[in-house]
């Protein structure tokens, strides 16, 4: 599983160009989905009046079998959304992310936009260049945060729309540094196999305790 770390995902995020009308909605966009852990077709189909902004920030998404959950919001990406639907000037009903014409993105599109600003990101960050980078790799990354902040896998499931916590599991054996952390917590190679037994003196003294 492709996940990528946080020095890539600052490198990527800062790649848009912030004078161009792309590279802002992109920077939006790459934002929302490396901070919610949207589907790319969950991302696509995000209308204006899906954001709220200020107290209880969220975004209303509907994910597969059709059903609907709210993701919150932080304060980074709501000053963003904030530029994007000032900017956007969108009515309700219409798509947050679309092309200079209105037409909302096809799920190719972000694909390509994604390309286009990992080759740029790797000129700073050339670990990018080592993986293959699709919109889901976006989605991993942030169940992979979330994972390596001890976030429990059940809350992972709900987050992400999961059905069930089967599918999180997945993302608890692609990180090594998580098997690590386990391991450090047992016991080292080098201990005596077998039961503790008690020293005489430690019996003696547990029984003179005894009422």
């Amino acid at each position: 599983m492709t996940f990528l770390t946080g020095d890539e995902i600052d490198a990527l995020l800062s790649a848009p160009d912030p004078r161009r009308w792309e590279g802002r909605r992109d920077k939006a966009m790459l934002a929302l989905a490396v901070q919610t852990g949207l589907r790319v077709s969950e991302l696509t189909s995000l209308d204006c009046d899906d954001v709220t902004l200020g107290y209880g920030a969220s975004v209303r998404c509907e994910g597969k079998g059709r059903k609907l959950r709210a993701v919150p919001l932080d304060c980074s990406i709501q000053e963003l959304l904030r530029a994007r639907l000032g900017e956007r000037s969108g009515k309700r009903g219409e798509p947050l992310f679309c092309t200079r014409t209105g037409r909302r993105l096809t799920r190719d599109a972000v694909a390509q936009r994604l390309a286009i600003h990992v080759r740029a990101a790797t000129e700073t960050c050339p670990t990018l260049l080592d993986k293959r980078i699709h919109p889901h790799v976006l989605r991993h990354s942030f169940a992979m945060s979330l994972l390596q902040a001890g976030v429990d896998t059940t809350v992972i499931a709900l987050w992400l729309g999961h059905a069930g916590v089967r599918s999180t599991d997945a993302y608890v054996h692609a990180d090594m540094t998580i098997k690590e952390r386990a391991l450090s917590l047992a016991a080292p190679v080098t201990a005596r196999p077998g039961r503790y037994q008690p020293a005489d003196k430690v019996l003696t003294s547990s029984t003179a305790c005894e009422p």
